[in-house]
C-alpha cells in the first residue's frame, strides 16, 4: 500500500500546519521547545481515511513537523481500520502497539527517566512502541463514491494510558467528524497547555469545554485502586469529569466469556506463553489482549504483545514463520486467516460474538490444539497446557452471586483485579524475601574496601526455601507451585524481575558504600 507523500495539511487559509510557523512562532521556539507538553502526553494525532484508489491513506498528521518513516505510516493506516472480516458499523474504539523503525525521532522528545522512575513498571513510556488509540467511524453516505464514510482518528502515544485516551476520543472525534481540522487544531492546542503527568499527581485537563480529572498512579502507591480525591477540584466550573484510573480497563467485561479460565490465562501470561487471540471484532480483541496483559501487576508485562494485529503488519513474516518457535508474544487478531498461519501455535484462544445480557455468556471450553479447524473454528481455548494451581471456585461462585444480584461491573472488576493481584502477590513475595537475603550484610560494607558483590540467586536453594516460606503463607490455593516456578525461572518475566531488582540492590549497595566513605 502507498501512502500519500504529503502527509502533512494543507497549508492554504491559514490550516492546520501553519499554526505556529509565523514569526512570533519562530520567537517561541527559540524560547521553548515547541510542543514540549502536547508531546509530554502524545507523539502525534492521525487521521486515517479511505481512498478508492489508495485503500487506507494517511491524510493528515499533527504537529505537521512529527515525523513517521514510510514503514509507519504504512502500519498506522492498516492498523486504524478493523479488517473487512469485523463489518464493524457504526463507531468502534480500539486499540493497537506498534514497533517504531527509527529514523528521525521528533526534535521536542523530553528525558522519559523523570516520569519513568516515579511510575509503576507497568505504567512507564514504551522505550521502543508506538501505542495508537482509535476512534474509527463507519457510516452510510450516499455522498460518497463507495455509498459508506469511514474514517479513524487516531492518538499515538507512548504512555499506556487506555482509559484516558479512549475517554479523550469520544470527547473530540465525534466532533472532529462534524468539523474536521479546525476543531482538531484547538483541541492539539489545548492539549499543548495540560500539565505534565507527574506520577502521584491529580491533574485538571481542560479540553472542548470539559475538564477530566485523573490521577497519575505513582510506584509508592498502595496496590489499591487511588481515584482522584474530590477535594482538589478548586470549585471547577463545570465541574470535571472524574476518571477513577488512567489505565485500568473493565476486567470483568473483557473476561466474562473465559472466567472459568482466569487462572490458567494467568499462568500463561506469567509463563510468557505465546497466545493468539482470535476475536470478532478490534475492541473485543484489544481490550481482551490489554486486559490479559494488565493481570500480573505489580509485575511488568515483559514479552511483545499487539492489541490488534493484521496480516498486512510490517512484522507480519516474522511473527508467523514456522522455521522457529513461536516468539513470546499475545497476538489479538480478528481475521480466520490466522487460524490456519498460526496453527502451530501452542495456545489458540477464539472468543465469539459478544452476547448482550444479564447473565454470564457461554464459557468457553478447554480444547485439544488437534482441534483446530480452519475458518470455521468454535469458540474455545486450544491448548495442551495444565493449569499448576487448582481452580479457584470460590472465587466464581462469588463472581456468579454478583452477576445474579446484578452487581455493578466496577465491583465485579474490583473483585477479580484483586483476586489477580493477590494471587501475584503470592507467587512474588518468596522471590522477594529470598532475593533481600543474598543483600550482603551492612557490617561488611567499609570504606577501605571496593562494595561487596551480591550473592548469585542459587534456583535450589530458592525451591528448599519455600518448604517454610512459600506461597501457601498468604494464598490458599493448593497445585503445583514447585513445578510453576521452575517454569518461571525459563520466562522472560523471571529475567525482567531479576534484573530490575538485582539494579535497584546494586544502587543501594553503592549508596551505602559512599555513606560509610
Amino acid at each position: 500500500m502507498e501512502v500519500p507523500v504529503d502527509t502533512g495539511p494543507r497549508q492554504a487559509g491559514g490550516g492546520l500546519g501553519v499554526a505556529r510557523s509565523t514569526s512570533s512562532g519562530r520567537a517561541a521556539r527559540a524560547s521553548a521547545i515547541p510542543w514540549a507538553r502536547f508531546s509530554a502526553w502524545l507523539e502525534c494525532v492521525c487521521v486515517v481515511t479511505f481512498d478508492l484508489e489508495l485503500g487506507q491513506a494517511l491524510e493528515l498528521v499533527y504537529p505537521s513537523d512529527f515525523r513517521l518513516t514510510d514503514k509507519e505510516k504504512s502500519s498506522i493506516c492498516y492498523l486504524s481500520f478493523p479488517d473487512s472480516h469485523s463489518g464493524c458499523l457504526g463507531d468502534t474504539q480500539f486499540s493497537f502497539r506498534m514497533r517504531q523503525c527509527g529514523g528521525q525521532k521528533s526534535l521536542w522528545h523530553g528525558d522519559d527517566r523523570p516520569y519513568n522512575s516515579k511510575a509503576p513498571l507497568a505504567l512507564q513510556r514504551e522505550p521502543a512502541h508506538y501505542l495508537g488509540y482509535v476512534y474509527f467511524r463507519q457510516v452510510k453516505d450516499s455522498s460518497m463514491k463507495r455509498g459508506y464514510f469511514q474514517k479513524s482518528l487516531v492518538l499515538v502515544s507512548r504512555l499506556p494510558f487506555v482509559r484516558l485516551f479512549q475517554s479523550l476520543l469520544s470527547l473530540i472525534a465525534p466532533e472532529y467528524f462534524e468539523k474536521l481540522a479546525p476543531c482538531l487544531e484547538a483541541v492539539c492546542n489545548e492539549i499543548d497547555q495540560w500539565p505534565a503527568p507527574v506520577p502521584g499527581q491529580t491533574l485538571n485537563l481542560p479540553v472542548m469545554g470539559v475538564v477530566i480529572q485523573v490521577r497519575i498512579p505513582s510506584r509508592v502507591d498502595k496496590l489499591e485502586p487511588n481515584p482522584p480525591k474530590q477535594c482538589d477540584q478548586e470549585n471547577l466550573l463545570p465541574a470535571p469529569v472524574v476518571l477513577t484510573s488512567v489505565h485500568e480497563l473493565d476486567l470483568f467485561r473483557c473476561f466474562r466469556p473465559v472466567l472459568t479460565h482466569v487462572q490458567t490465562l494467568w499462568e500463561l501470561m506469567l509463563l510468557g506463553e505465546p497466545l493468539v487471540v482470535l476475536a470478532p471484532s478490534p475492541d473485543v480483541s484489544s481490550e481482551l489482549v490489554l486486559a490479559l496483559t494488565s493481570c500480573l501487576q505489580p509485575l511488568k508485562f515483559c514479552c511483545d504483545f499487539r492489541p490488534y494485529f493484521t496480516i498486512h503488519d510490517s512484522e507480519f513474516k516474522e511473527l508467523t514463520t514456522r522455521t522457529q518457535a513461536p516468539p513470546n508474544v499475545v497476538l489479538g487478531v480478528t481475521n480466520p486467516f490466522f487460524i490456519k498461519t498460526l496453527q502451530h501455535w501452542p495456545h489458540v484462544l477464539r472468543i465469539g460474538e459478544p452476547k448482550m445480557s444479564g447473565d454470564l455468556p457461554k464459557q468457553v471450553k478447554l480444547k485439544k490444539p488437534s482441534r483446530l479447524k480452519t475458518l470455521d473454528t468454535k469458540p474455545g481455548l486450544y491448548t495442551s497446557y495444565t493449569a499448576h494451581l487448582h481452580r479457584d471456585k470460590a472465587l466464581l461462585k462469588r463472581l456468579l452471586k454478583g452477576v445474579q444480584k446484578k452487581r455493578p461491573w466496577d465491583a465485579q472488576s474490583a473483585l477479580l483485579r484483586r483476586h489477580l493481584l493477590e494471587l501475584t502477590q503470592s507467587f512474588i513475595i518468596p522471590l522477594e524475601h529470598y532475593m533481600a537475603s543474598l543483600m550482603p550484610l551492612q557490617k561488611s560494607i567499609t570504606p577501605w574496601k571496593s562494595p561487596p558483590q551480591i550473592c548469585p540467586f542459587r534456583q535450589d536453594d530458592f525451591l528448599r526455601s519455600l518448604e517454610h516460606a512459600g506461597p501457601q503463607l498468604t494464598c490458599i490455593l493448593k497445585g503445583d507451585w514447585l513445578g510453576l516456578y521452575r517454569r518461571f525461572f525459563k520466562s522472560p518475566h523471571f529475567d525482567g524481575w531479576y534484573r530490575q531488582r538485582h539494579k535497584e540492590m546494586a544502587q543501594k549497595l553503592e549508596a551505602l558504600h559512599l555513606e560509610a566513605i
